[in-house]
């Protein structure tokens, strides 16, 4: 059976959008208050599940906590693994109202529930706790982004095992909205410059503290308005945004500095998982090529179930 790719059209979600986006920023930002840090702020992420997004276990309470979205009943869902559990309904409402069921639900499963409470990466942001604008909640647009989700997860997992460098997992930033995976040259980068609207300068310059080759997902806002495929490599070397990528539906944003490839060109695809692996593998291969990364040591044949990598 084939993997579902369903229509995710930005436009009509885009106000539930922003508030699943604010909601993964609370939850977010609670696993960050109690995670100890790791390179790339790898350890604030979320991942997807079996049902939507998952901060994995939070080192907070007697144990540990968990915090998922479940994207397909629409509950936000806690457990402590001391056996404790709690929910509550991801509906039409405030952020500010969601906010403090949030911190409720966290003190019921015997957790720290104080965290940093402004949105990161966001224009003009709004403390969480005073955000009262009303928010619409489309179920089944969520049903179907988590599904979407679902099936870039699996292809960028896919594309992360033929690398044998330093690669991220495959998370979900929450500051920018976007599942994300990136290889690692190995070698130091230049500083960076920092300016990142929302993002504190010493974040970001750990972050790209490494050259590196990054792609993922976004479901649309911000500088797009669709729901895209992105590839960029900082720092940008020579002659990287004339590349020729695949598929040709690939283009590269000057004013964002990466190559875009629209979700929808991959959903119509025949082979839309082939499609999306073009467009990966072909970016990256211009990054690594002008970059002059240790291609032979770095790279490997895409893994297969039950076959060791040979030495």
């Amino acid at each position: 059976m084939k993997i579902e790719w369903p229509e995710i059209p930005y436009a009509p979600w885009r106000e539930t959008c922003s508030a699943l986006h604010l909601y993964t920023q609370i939850v977010g930002k609670y696993r960050l208050a109690r995670t100890p840090w790791i390179n790339h702020s790898w350890q604030a992420s979320l991942y997807v599940n079996g049902r939507g997004l998952t901060t994995g276990i939070v080192p907070d309470g007697p144990g540990g906590i968990e915090v998922a979205f479940d994207l397909t009943d629409h509950n936000l869902l806690g457990s402590n693994s001391d056996g404790r559990t709690a929910q509550l309904s991801l509906a039409p409402g405030t952020v500010a109202g969601f906010h403090a069921r949030f911190r409720e639900m966290i003190g019921t499963l015997g957790g720290n529930a104080d965290f940093h409470g402004l949105p990161n990466e966001l224009p003009e942001p709004v403390a969480f706790a005073g955000d009262h604008a009303d928010r619409p909640y489309d179920a089944d647009a969520v049903t179907r982004f988590f599904r979407a989700s679902v099936a870039v997860d699996r292809v960028l997992k896919r594309f992360r095992t033929a690398f044998l460098g330093k690669v991220s997992p495959v998370h979900l930033f929450w500051g920018s909205f976007d599942l994300a995976v990136t290889r690692f040259s190995g070698r130091r980068a230049p500083l960076h410059p920092g300016g990142v609207p929302g993002l504190p300068d010493p974040i970001t310059c750990e972050a790209y503290s490494h050259e590196v080759s990054s792609a993922g997902f976004w479901p649309g806002g911000g500088p797009i308005d669709f729901p895209a495929f992105y590839s960029y490599a900082y720092p940008g070397p020579v002659g990287f945004s004339d590349a020729v990528v695949a598929p040709d539906a690939a283009y590269f944003d000057a004013a964002l500095g990466e190559f875009l490839l629209p979700y929808d060109e991959v959903r119509r695809a025949a082979d839309p998982e082939a499609e999306l692996m073009a467009f990966l593998q072909s970016t990256y291969d211009a990054a690594a090529r002008l970059g002059d990364w240790d291609r032979l040591s770095l790279e490997c044949a895409v893994g297969v179930p039950g076959v060791p990598r040979t030495l």
